[in-house]
């Protein structure tokens, strides 16, 4: 009998370990509840380039480039550059330093285009002036150009220097040198060594010096209206 009832509490203990292992399971799976998958990013969106965009990046549409500047002249050092005075120069009246006016005889050209017009302002000045009996009785006068003016700028220039010498009656002459070097010579136009147009000798091709010279009480002068041909010394660029 004691076998027995030992037997069949076990039977009851089994029984409800059996009974409660469900609800041992259904507590497992409230604590540990299963995860949704992971959803993907959502795709970014488009974006439309506007018509100003597509038309910026479309090369054919791309803006013309504004035309280059037109280039400058380059006037070569040696032209001739032809003046006609504005005013009368006197070796006893004008003094070393003193500016003196002309005006463009003839329109300087460059590759057959006009790079200066006819009529432009040129200025100079007295670089040497001795009256008559200052240095052994000779009377001096030279002259040479420092500025043109263009279109309304102004360009220094550099060229060379004209001269002109009273030794006495019957001996004037009148030179155009730059850096020392005789360019023209001009003898008097009358013998007995009276008042008249003097005539240019034309040294080296072209650019013949062409002028007028006259003495005036033993002194030298530049009538007004003298034509002049000066050298350009140094090349200048000059705007269009």
């Amino acid at each position: 009998m004691f076998l027995l009832a030992g037997c069949g509490k076990s039977d009851n203990n089994a029984n409800q370990m059996a009974a409660n292992t469900p609800n041992a399971n259904s507590a497992a799976n409230q604590a540990a509840p299963a995860q949704a998958p992971a959803q993907a990013p959502a795709p970014a969106p488009v974006q439309v380039p506007s018509q100003a965009q597509a038309d910026a990046a479309n090369p054919a549409n791309a803006p013309t480039p504004p035309p280059e500047p037109p280039q400058p002249f380059e006037i070569a050092a040696g032209k001739s550059i032809p003046v006609f005075l504005s005013s009368q120069l006197d070796s006893r009246v004008n003094k070393v330093g003193e500016e003196f006016q002309a005006t463009l005889a003839a329109p300087i050209m460059v590759n057959d285009e006009e790079a200066i017009p006819k009529g432009a302002t040129v200025r100079g000045v007295i670089v040497d002036a001795k009256k008559q009996g200052a240095i052994k009785g000779e009377a001096n006068l030279a002259i040479r150009l420092n500025t043109l003016t263009v279109r309304g700028k102004d360009y220094a220039i550099s060229t060379s220097t004209y001269a002109g010498t009273e030794k006495g009656k019957g001996k004037r002459s009148a030179i155009m040198t730059g850096g020392g070097a005789a360019a023209g010579a001009l003898i008097g136009g009358l013998a007995g060594g009276g008042k008249g147009a003097a005539i240019g000798a034309g040294v080296g091709g072209g650019g013949g010096l062409a002028a007028s010279a006259g003495t005036g009480g033993q002194n030298v002068v530049f009538p007004a209206e003298t034509r002049i041909t000066f050298k350009l010394s140094k090349a200048i660029t000059v705007d269009r």
